[in-house]
């Protein structure tokens, strides 16, 4: 059972696999937090583990039923409008994906805008039970690039699984920090709904059949994320320099 991981080319499949899996996680992570963090604080640490923990569960259940990713990619007989390409179960599935984080994101970027002032009005938390049912959903959109991903790379189901657990726990370790840093600041938070809305409108392109290279929309989010940062840096110094400054005046 443990032979896979016992030669040269399997311990680096796996090494490859698990860190290909934690970059194609790295948008449900940003769902996560922004979920997430509708929920009251004691509760959110419980919500994203229990959100990667079935994140971990739903890709291993498909990649031990492989050949039901085989019926995914069968016609259904319908088409798109205007450039005839054939929909298959896969397509439907990015569509909805596509068009449910459209909407969410959307939703997020007006609630965010149209906000009461917090110290006028008590933020209103949402449900746990609908926070977890929503992950769950987009979960199941995320898997199936990450699922596909590690049938293409590895030939054993053990590597495939392994690399998929040590991903979730990568990302379960990371989940904390990356949520306080989006909810702590606002302008990261309105970036990563963008990211968001980015990774829905490449969900829609794909499932109607045009293909995008993930690497154009990484890149973006790592731009975009590092010209922010260097924002956020900045904006720091300054206030650093007015408080001395204010410091030295008082002293005076």
């Amino acid at each position: 059972m443990f032979d896979a991981f016992m030669t040269a080319d399997g311990l680096v499949t796996l090494a490859t696999l698990s860190v290909l899996e934690v970059i194609l996680g790295i948008d449900n992570l940003v769902f996560i937090a922004i979920l997430v963090a509708r929920l009251e604080p004691e509760k959110q640490p419980a919500a994203r583990r229990l959100g990667l923990g079935l994140a971990m569960i739903t890709r291993c259940m498909l990649l031990a039923g492989m050949s039901f990713l085989a019926h995914l990619t069968r016609e259904t007989g319908l088409s798109v409008p205007f450039t005839g390409h054939a929909l298959t179960f896969r397509d439907i599935v990015l569509l909805g994906g596509g068009f449910f984080l459209l909407y969410k994101a959307t939703k997020e970027i007006h609630e965010k805008l149209e906000e009461e002032d917090e110290e006028m009005a008590p933020p209103a938390h949402a449900s746990f039970f609908k926070i977890i049912c929503q992950i769950v959903v987009i979960d199941i959109i995320f898997s199936l690039d990450s699922v596909i991903t590690a049938i293409g790379i590895a030939d054993d189901l053990e590597i495939m699984i392994a690399a998929v657990i040590l991903a979730v726990m990568v990302m379960i370790i990371f989940s904390g920090p990356i949520s306080n840093f989006i909810n702590r600041h606002p302008s990261i938070k309105m970036l990563a709904l963008s990211f968001l809305i980015l990774i829905g409108c490449m969900l829609v392109a794909e499932g109607t059949g045009q293909h995008i290279n993930k690497g154009y929309i990484y890149f973006a989010m790592f731009f975009s994320l590092t010209v922010e940062s260097l924002n956020l840096v900045t904006k720091r110094k300054q206030r650093a320099k007015r408080d001395a400054r204010r410091q030295a005046l008082d002293s005076d």
